[in-house]
């Protein structure tokens, strides 16, 4: 089985590139540095030669205004045509829990509109909604900072380690493809401003906390279960407070 990493050297693409290959099945990790762009389109047919599995775990690298839907439509298309041509069997993308009820921001509008690409391919499918991962934490402080505040909504989150991530998207990759939805969450449930505290005292930042019903989330208001999955999830192992113990997860984090 040959398996097609595209965004091999992201955080979750380098992991699933380290899992899948030390468990002996043929893995290309495909990114601009080994000279495959999705966006031009350089590569990519040969990247994808003889290929079983494509796995995207690509993002753009700016999340504001249009260029987040440019850049996955764009992505998209010429990956899926791509992988049509190669006679791909499993198209396999990792996409956010709620992103259909996030369309006020512009990032998840941008997903959607990739997720609409992959389900209207004609290539079988798996697209992986995830919880947000521990490491983006941080990300999620710094998008509330208000002059010397930081502002959070008290919706609930169920965050998951990067590597419980990896786990459940290896055996999905190498597994049948469902043609819908598969969540995966970790096994805590917290308030966002809760866990942005949380991720304060770890770092030893001393940004004070408002809780704000009305502070968007990326763009998009949020609802107490707009960021958790629906029932049949499939649910990581790592507490985010024993990951946070761990001195290199807290310098990942500032």
């Amino acid at each position: 089985m040959k398996i097609v990493i595209v965004g091999g050297t992201g955080l979750i693409g380098a992991k699933l590139v380290n899992r899948l290959s030390g468990s002996g099945y043929e893995v290309l990790s495909a990114s601009p540095a080994s000279g495959v762009n999705t966006i031009t389109g350089e590569g990519l047919d040969e990247a994808l030669k003889d290929a079983d599995v494509v796995v995207d775990v690509t993002n753009p690298p700016f999340f504001k205004g249009e260029s987040a839907l440019e850049f996955f439509e764009t992505s998209g298309r010429n990956l899926l045509a791509a992988g049509a041509a190669a006679g791909v069997k499993h198209h396999v993308v990792l996409s956010v829990v709620g992103t259909d009820r996030l369309q006020d921001s512009n990032y998840f509008r941008a997903k959607m509109a990739q997720e609409n690409l992959v389900r209207h391919s004609g290539i079988p499918f798996t697209i992986v909604h995830s919880t947000q991962f521990f490491e983006f934490v941080g990300a999620i402080a710094r998008s509330g900072i208000q002059v010397d505040v930081i502002r959070m909504s008290p919706a609930f989150v169920q965050p998951i380690a990067s590597d419980d991530v990896v786990e459940f998207m290896a055996g999905i990759i190498i597994g049948n493809p469902v043609n819908e939805i598969t969540e995966v969450a970790g096994p805590e449930k917290f308030r966002l401003d809760e866990l942005v505290r949380k991720y304060l005292a770890a770092v030893q930042d001393e940004h004070e906390v408002i809780t704000d019903i009305t502070t968007p989330y990326f763009g998009a208001m949020l609802n107490e279960e707009t960021l958790v999955p629906a029932g049949g999830a499939r649910i990581g192992t790592v507490r985010y407070e024993d990951w946070i113990k761990q001195p290199d997860n807290r310098q990942l984090l500032k």
